[in-house]
């Protein structure tokens, strides 16, 4: 029975450790549209939010050790890692705006936004680096 409540108080916690994931990578969004967030902080802010909430996953989880490693471990570091060059009342701000935008709908146009520009990049890279027979 013990047990049994050690194991509900894990999920408990994990479940809350990844909404607060979460709720940064979006707080690392806005700072990344934020003119008072220096613009090195900007870049590797809007870098982990494209990378965290896109749809695509560079590394896919079928992929043994790999396909997880990048969503369990790098990717919660690299956000604490931006969150610290944030200053603590921005941030504050940044995860209270996070609150008032949980309340209102999900919006489908940002998630057709983000596809289309993964669909872009490859295929942008698909012309640059695509084998061209000699003249």
């Amino acid at each position: 029975m013990n047990d049994n409540r050690n194991e509900a108080g894990k999920h408990a916690r994990l479940r809350r450790w990844a909404k607060a994931v979460k709720q940064d990578v979006v707080a690392l969004y806005i700072a990344a549209r934020d003119p008072r967030v220096p613009w090195y902080v900007k870049l590797a802010a809007a870098a982990i939010a494209a990378y965290a909430l896109s749809p695509i996953d560079p590394i896919p989880d079928f992929i043994p050790v790999l396909g997880y490693l990048d969503e369990l471990i790098v990717l919660p570091i690299a956000i604490a890692l931006v969150i610290k060059l944030i200053p603590s009342p921005l941030m504050a701000e940044f995860r209270a705006e996070v609150q008032r935008r949980s309340e209102r709908p999900i919006s489908r146009v940002a998630a057709a936004v983000i596809i289309g520009l993964w669909i872009a990049a490859a295929a942008f890279l698909l012309w640059a680096f695509w084998p061209t027979p000699a003249p």
